[in-house]
Parts: C-alpha cells; sequence; structure tokens
C-alpha cells in the first residue's frame, strides 16, 4: 500500500508541473494571440487605407461627375491625407507601389473636376440663364470639389476660383448694364437748374426750355405722391418692359430704389452662395466691383445733374431703409458701397437746397412783384418745400435738415417785407402779408399735425399782423371814434383835471355819426374782407377781431358818457351793446 501509495504521489507531483508548463504555454500564446490582433488591426486599417480598389479606380478614371463621384473624390481625399500625415507610412515599402498610382488618380481627378465645373461656369454665361436656380440646384450639390480642389489641387482651385469670378464678374455687369439702359428711358425730369423757390414762373428769355405740364412742375417743390416710395421700400424691384409698354414714367428715385433693390438682392443671394461654396467671403468683393463700376458709371453723371432737392432726400432715406433692411438679413457686404453713396448724395442735397436759398436772398423784387394782395406764388412754393421737408424728417429728427430749414425761413421772412413793402398802401401790404402766413401755415399743417417751431413763427407773424389789420381797419371807417376814445377817453380815466373834462358837445357828433351809419360801415368791412383775404375762415376771423374791438371802442364810449353831467340827454341816440353783439354773432354764422 505504501508502495502505491508513493507511486500515486509521485505521480500527482508530475500531472502538477504538467499543469503548470500547460498554464505557462496558455499565458504565452495568448499574450502572442492579444500581439497578433493588435497588429492585426493596424496593418489590417493601414492596408484599407493605403489600398487603391479597383472599383475607385474604375470610378476615379472613366466614371460621371455624379454624387457616387462626391463619395469617390472623399475615399480618395482620406487615402492622400493618410499618406502625407503619417511618417511611418512614408517608409513603408506598401507606399512604394501604391504611391504613383494615387498621384495619378490625384490628377486625374483633378482634371475631370476642372473640366466638369468649367462646363458649368459656361452654362451661367447663357442668356436667359436663371443663375441663382443654377447655382442652388446645380452648383451646390458638388460643393465638395471645391473643398477637394482646396486640399489636393491649389493651383487648379485658384484657376476655378479666377474663372467663377471672371465669370459672375462680366455676367452681372452686363445683367445691371442692361436694367439700367432700360430705366433710363423710364426718368421723368423733375427739375432743371432754373426750377428754384426765388425764381419767376414768366421767364421767357432766348434760352428758356419749354415749360413742361404743370403736373410735372409741382413736383419740384411738393413731396405730395412722391413719399409713397419709402412705404413702398421692400417692394420688387420694377420691370423695365412692362412699364415701358404702359407708357409709364417715374421720378429719379423711383429707379434708384428699384436699382438698389435688384442690387440688395443679387448681393445677398451671391454672398451667401459665395460663402457656402468657395467658405470665404472675400470673393464677393471681386465679383462685384465689376457691378459697383457699371452702377457708379450710371449713377454719378445723373447726381451731378440733378436738381431736385426732393428727390435727393428721397434718396438718402431709401439708402438709410436698405442699410436697415441689410442689417435685419444680417448680410455685410453692401455696407461699404451703401455708405459711399449716402455720403456722395448729402452734398449734392446741400448744394441745390443752398441754390434755392440763394435763389430768396438774390430774387429780384421788382421782376417777382405782382399787384395782387392774394398769396404769392413765391410762397407758396416755400411752403410747399419746407412742408415736404418737415414730412420727410418726421421719423429722423435730422438736425441738419432743421438748421437749412431755419435758414430758408430767414431767407423767405426778408424777401416778403421787401414784396410787400411794394404795395404803395400800409392796408394792401398787411393784407399780402396776412394772406401769404395764413397760405404758409395752412400748407405746412398738412405736412404734420405739429408743423414745429416753423408753423409757430408763422403763426405769430399772422396773430400781429391780423391786429394791425384791424386797427387799420376800423381806422377807415371810424376815425373819430378811435382818436376820441384813444386820446380823450384814456386822458379822463387817467386824471381828473377839470379844465380837461369832456363835454357833452365832444361826444355828440361821435355818437350821432356812429348811430347814422354803423351797420353800413359793417357792411363795408365785410366785403373788403371777402374780397381782400384768399382763405375765407382766415376772412371770418379777421372780420370777428375788428367787430369785438369796435365794440370795445363803443363801450368806452358810452363808458365816458356815462360819466358826463347830462350825459343821459344822448341814451336815446345810442346804439346799444345787445345790437352791435346782435350784427357780431349775426356775420360770425355766415360760416
Amino acid at each position: 500500500m505504501e508502495t502505491l501509495l508513493s507511486g500515486f504521489q509521485e505521480e500527482i507531483g508530475s500531472i502538477s508541473s504538467d499543469i503548470k508548463i500547460l498554464q505557462e504555454k496558455s499565458m504565452d500564446m495568448g499574450l502572442r494571440l492579444k500581439n497578433r490582433r493588435v497588429a492585426e488591426s493596424k496593418l489590417a486599417k493601414f492596408v484599407e487605407d493605403i489600398i487603391v480598389p479597383p472599383k475607385m479606380i474604375d470610378v476615379i478614371v472613366d466614371g460621371e461627375v455624379n454624387e457616387e463621384y462626391m463619395k469617390t473624390l472623399e475615399i480618395l481625399s482620406k487615402k492622400l491625407k493618410f499618406v502625407e500625415a503619417d511618417q511611418a507610412v512614408k517608409s513603408s515599402k506598401a507606399l512604394k507601389d501604391v504611391e504613383p498610382e494615387l498621384e495619378k488618380l490625384r490628377q486625374k481627378a483633378i482634371s475631370k473636376v476642372y473640366d466638369f465645373i468649367v462646363q458649368k461656369l459656361i452654362a451661367l454665361r447663357k442668356p436667359k440663364t436663371n443663375i441663382q436656380i443654377l447655382q442652388q440646384s446645380v452648383l451646390l450639390k458638388y460643393k465638395y470639389i471645391i473643398s477637394f480642389l482646396k486640399e489636393h489641387g491649389k493651383e487648379v482651385f485658384m484657376d476655378v476660383r479666377a474663372a467663377y469670378i471672371d465669370t459672375m464678374n462680366k455676367v452681372l455687369s452686363a445683367h445691371f448694364r442692361a436694367y439700367i439702359q432700360a430705366l433710363e428711358k423710364l426718368q421723368l425730369d423733375i427739375a432743371t437748374a432754373y426750377d428754384l423757390i426765388g425764381v419767376e414762373t414768366r421767364t421767357t428769355g432766348l434760352f428758356s426750355r419749354a415749360r413742361e405740364p404743370l403736373k410735372n412742375r409741382s413736383a419740384v417743390f411738393a413731396l405730395g405722391e412722391r413719399i409713397k416710395i419709402i412705404k413702398e421700400i421692400d417692394q420688387p424691384a420694377l420691370i423695365p418692359h412692362i412699364a415701358e409698354a404702359s407708357s409709364l414714367k417715374y421720378p429719379y428715385e423711383v429707379l434708384f430704389r428699384s436699382l438698389h433693390k435688384l442690387l440688395m438682392d443679387t448681393a445677398t443671394s451671391e454672398y451667401i452662395f459665395c460663402d457656402d461654396f468657395f467658405g470665404e467671403e472675400s470673393i464677393f468683393y471681386e465679383i462685384f466691383a465689376g457691378p459697383f463700376s457699371v452702377i457708379d458709371e450710371h449713377f454719378n453723371p445723373v447726381l451731378s445733374n440733378c436738381f431736385d432737392a426732393i428727390g435727393l432726400m428721397l434718396m438718402i432715406r431709401i439708402i438709410h431703409h436698405h442699410q436697415l433692411i441689410m442689417s435685419r438679413r444680417r448680410i455685410p457686404c453692401l455696407d461699404s458701397y451703401l455708405d459711399k453713396v449716402n455720403i456722395s448724395l448729402w452734398p449734392r442735397f446741400k448744394m441745390v437746397f443752398d441754390s434755392h436759398l440763394s435763389s430768396l436772398r438774390d430774387a429780384n423784387i421788382k421782376t417777382l412783384w405782382e399787384d395782387d394782395v392774394h398769396p404769392h406764388y413765391v410762397m407758396r412754393r416755400y411752403a410747399e418745400f419746407t412742408a415736404s421737408f418737415i414730412h420727410l424728417n418726421v421719423e429722423y429728427g435730422d438736425g441738419q435738415l432743421d438748421i437749412n430749414l431755419e435758414r430758408l425761413r430767414m431767407a423767405v421772412d426778408g424777401l416778403i417785407l421787401k414784396l410787400a413793402k411794394l404795395f404803395p398802401r400800409p392796408k394792401q401790404q398787411i393784407v399780402f402779408l396776412i394772406n401769404n402766413y395764413d397760405m404758409t401755415i395752412a400748407v405746412l399743417k398738412e405736412a404734420g399735425p405739429d408743423g414745429g417751431k416753423i408753423q409757430m413763427h408763422f403763426e405769430e407773424l399772422l396773430k400781429s399782423n391780423t391786429s394791425l389789420f384791424v386797427e387799420e381797419l376800423l381806422v377807415e371807417h371810424f376815425s373819430d371814434l378811435i382818436k376820441f376814445v384813444k386820446s380823450r377817453a384814456s386822458a379822463e380815466d387817467s386824471s381828473s383835471n377839470p379844465e380837461r373834462s369832456i363835454t357833452i358837445a365832444e361826444v355828440e357828433p361821435l355818437v350821432r355819426d356812429f348811430g347814422s351809419r354803423w351797420k353800413t360801415a359793417i357792411e363795408l368791412m365785410d366785403k373788403d374782407i371777402i374780397t381782400s383775404f384768399s382763405n375765407f375762415l382766415c376772412g371770418m376771423d379777421i372780420l370777428r377781431a375788428a367787430l369785438t374791438q369796435l365794440l370795445l371802442y363803443y363801450t368806452r364810449l358810452t363808458d365816458c358818457i356815462k360819466k358826463i353831467d347830462g350825459g343821459s340827454a344822448l341814451n336815446r341816440d345810442l346804439v346799444s351793446i345787445q345790437s352791435i353783439m346782435y350784427e357780431i354773432r349775426k356775420y360770425s354764422k355766415t360760416f
């Protein structure tokens, strides 16, 4: 048993050592397997990245440029980057076999996509091609070509870029040139260098031009319907052949808005496309150098021959709105261009505005004067002109414009006073001034409810001249009564000197004279006012003021009579205050 057991023990010992050996072998095999798996995965990736499958060669060499071609290009791009990036790869023997093939494929791919893109660019040059549809539905589908060329064919990319810039520059320049030529046929001339506020209308000299119909002439000074262009700022651009077929003509600011609306929409589309397709914004400015110069060629001569101050201010407002539109779109590509246009418009506006100002300051009073107390055409022009700018400044609060309008107001004040002095009688001078001030206030009120400082200035002048006219009118009909009230009644109120006391003999002729003809005098005053003042309501206000003043004078006369000893004897000749009040109310009701 002992021998058996010891033999069994020896067997167990040998099995144990066998198990240990097997365990060590197993660990060794596991480690080798792990190492081989790591090596295999690395080698598999290396082989996958470096190998050039036959299918890829077929697609790149013989395939059409389509979506599959784009995917194959991406794979080729990865292989080319792999070869370039890793130093270990560069020293591998496999690369020596593959590298020439990859280079051939790169060159073939570049050549093929270059030809493809150039064909698409040629399509852009064809007449009546919708560029935006071609860009969006065709070119953007193949934008990976541009990325591939940027990475693997820089020189060819620069050629494609240059070809695209050249193509779009020429195409867009031609489009804008054709559009501008069509717009020019629709232009309605509003003003010439001689259409100024202070220039007389009757000029019939050897070199004077034939006057256009009055409806166009009024647009020189009055804003009228032209303000609509600001409300229609975002409407589509004009289609010239439709407007031409309808024989329509437009002031220049309408054409200006259309041209810049087309520019904004074209620029927005092109800017977004360039950023998306080429991945760079700077290309836009190279493309639009052509269209910008085409627009400048047209606009600079138009601007230097523009004498329409209202049109120029409308263009300034249009540019302001266009800047806001581009800002809302978050497209900065026209910022410098729109700033440049705005900067060129202001000096021209100032020059034209100053020529209107000079025409008032240097006006020939003798040729402008007409023997007519109704509103003067120069004052009507001024009122409409000022009202136009007040209207155009409502939302902008442009201080510079306010200063210019104040200068214009001072010039017209001086001119209208000079014209008034040419009337022989003071009363005519005052009537002329009242008519002009009243008309100016009415026109300014139409522009805006408040009218601002300028309207308040003319309201003050109207008020002071109305008081002067009332006095003139009453002196004409009741001079003795007024003289007595102003001198004797005032003296009686201020002193109690018995030597200077008023007697019945002094006042009796006044009372009898007033009683005999006061109603006739009021009728004459009414007729005088109706013929003198062009605005019926203004005339009625003046008549009411005159009758109220007359009532005051007469009341003071009756107060004096009450203080005279024996004054009650005149009571039967006195006209009752109620009678005069009744007459005032009767005339007040006529309107």
